[in-house]
C-alpha cells in the first residue's frame, strides 16, 4: 500500500475553501487518486434531524458513538474530550487515502495552500515576518497585485486546477505508516 499524502487549503472565513478544496478533490478523483477530506469546523456541528432516531440516540441516549448505516453510505458521531489534529484523524479514520485534503487546521504542520479573496479580508493568513514561505505550496487568489515567496495563481488564469493538483501531490506531507 502506497503512503497517505496530506495537504491543508487554509483562508479566511468566506476566501472559497470549500469551493476549491472540492474542485481539487474532483481533479484528485479524475486522477484515480482516492481521496479523503478532513473539514475543521469552528463550532458543534449537528448533521442529524431532530426527532430522528440518530439524533435521539445522540442528544437523549447520550451514546459516546452512534453509526448510522444506510445504502452507500455510513455517517459516524462519536463524542471527543478533546479537538486532535489532522494528522491523528486521518490515521484512525481514513486509513488507505492516497491523498487527504484538509479544509482549514491552519496551525497544523502541514503543506498549506492558501485561498485568499480581497472580499474576504484585507491580507491573506500568510505573512512573511510570520511564517516560512516553505510552509506554502500555493496561494489562489483575486489580487491582481499579489506577490509571494511561492507559485500565486489568479482564479481567473485558465488551467490554474491543473498545475495546483501536481504541486498538492508533489509538496503534501507524506504520512508515517
Amino acid at each position: 500500500m502506497a503512503a497517505t499524502r496530506m495537504i491543508s487549503i487554509i483562508g479566511l472565513k468566506n476566501a472559497g475553501k470549500t469551493t476549491f478544496l472540492v474542485a481539487l478533490a474532483a481533479e484528485m478523483v479524475r486522477r484515480k487518486f482516492r481521496v479523503m477530506t478532513i473539514k475543521h469546523g469552528s463550532h458543534a456541528a449537528d448533521m442529524d434531524q431532530q426527532g430522528k432516531d440518530t439524533w435521539r440516540h445522540w442528544h437523549e441516549g447520550k451514546a459516546e458513538r452512534v453509526l448510522m448505516e444506510a445504502p452507500g453510505q455510513r455517517v459516524l458521531f462519536e463524542r471527543t474530550p478533546e479537538e486532535s489534529d489532522p494528522v491523528a484523524l486521518a490515521g484512525r479514520y481514513l486509513t488507505g487515502a492516497d491523498i487527504v485534503l484538509v479544509e482549514g487546521f491552519k496551525r497544523a504542520p502541514l503543506p498549506k495552500i492558501e485561498v485568499y479573496r480581497k472580499v474576504a479580508g484585507p491580507k491573506p493568513i500568510f505573512d512573511p515576518a510570520v511564517h516560512d514561505p516553505a510552509d506554502w505550496v500555493a496561494m489562489v487568489t483575486d489580487d491582481r497585485d499579489m506577490r509571494a515567496p511561492f507559485p500565486v495563481f489568479r482564479f481567473s488564469d485558465t488551467a490554474w486546477l491543473v498545475t495546483i493538483a501536481h504541486l498538492a501531490w508533489d509538496r503534501a506531507a507524506i504520512l508515517p505508516p
